[in-house]
């Protein structure tokens, strides 16, 4: 199946499988996979590591606005750098995934992870997921899907993705953590996590991969009217 030069944003909450889903199309169509949330923990990783969030959480705004004009973050085939230093693995710890909300709810933090996306954007052919693609970053992209799951489902995917990378999660922790990440991305001041009018939702609570993909390519046969 060809799939036109279009943008592909999937929105949603945390552990629903936006990443996932995002990655595969991106291999089967030959698209560009974009990880906006991998920016967010970029950042979040560097305030933990620079004392720019002390232990109770508090975030120095001041210097993690002067900490972002130098920060050199991108984003690579084979995943998320800081300067020449690969971070996917640092960026997936429950430290990180703890503090990353309030701080991606930072206006300038937003700014700053939305130029970088809009960069990539340019080229077409890409697929980017996170919480506001559709809202705010590519509000014209040409399909939406917004992803959801029950709280359940999703502390078990975090809980058994963090136990297969030698994590030792608490699923209680892994529940608390999760809830509190879906309210401060729905409530926050800017850019709240919220479904485009436009977008398809997708309920993958009781859904196996390969019918989430039919599920795609059945959206785009009947959005594009492909045949094949």
């Amino acid at each position: 199946m060809n799939i036109p030069d279009i943008i592909i944003a999937i929105d949603g909450y945390s552990s629903t499988g936006k990443s996932t889903l995002a990655k595969l199309i991106a291999g089967q169509y030959s698209f560009l996979y974009l990880d906006s949330g991998a920016m967010y923990r970029g950042v979040t990783l560097h305030a933990l590591e620079n004392g720019i969030i002390d232990n109770s959480g508090a975030i120095d705004e001041a210097r993690l606005k002067t900490a972002l004009e130098t920060l050199d973050l991108d984003f690579r085939i084979d995943g998320t750098y800081i300067g020449e230093r690969r971070v996917e693995q640092e960026i997936r710890t429950l430290e990180v995934s703890s503090h990353v909300s309030p701080v991606s709810a930072i206006p300038f933090v937003r700014s700053f992870v939305d130029a970088k996306l809009h960069a990539f954007g340019q080229r077409k052919r890409v697929v980017m997921d996170g919480r506001d693609i559709g809202t705010t970053v590519f509000p014209d992209a040409e399909i939406k899907i917004f992803m959801t799951a029950t709280p359940e489902v999703r502390a078990r995917r975090r809980f058994d993705e963090m136990k297969a990378k030698g994590q030792d999660p608490v699923m209680e922790e892994v529940m608390k953590n999760l809830l509190e990440r879906d309210h401060i991305d729905s409530h926050r001041e800017v850019s709240p996590l919220s479904r485009a009018a436009d977008a398809y939702v997708l309920d993958n609570s009781d859904m196996t991969l390969h019918e989430e993909t039919v599920w795609f390519q059945g959206l785009c046969q009947g959005k594009f009217g492909i045949l094949e």
